[in-house]
């Protein structure tokens, strides 16, 4: 899908130079998949504290095979 985008040319040079991208389409490829990573960690990080879990739950046990 071709689309045409305004993006500032110093911020783009740069993380061209800072990711070693050869292509400015890689670049912000790149960029792209790392915005969407960090925003599902983001949404994994506001679970903290609302899971309940059981203390008394032996989870090494359940690595051995009977």
């Amino acid at each position: 899908m071709a689309t045409n985008l305004a993006i500032d040319d110093a911020l783009l040079d740069e993380a061209l130079r800072v990711g070693g991208h050869r292509t400015k389409k890689d670049t912000v490829n790149e960029a792209l998949a790392e915005y969407i990573q960090h925003r599902k960690q983001a949404k994994v990080v506001e679970l903290f504290g609302k899971i309940d879990f059981d203390p008394t739950y032996r989870y090494k046990k359940q690595r051995r095979r009977t």
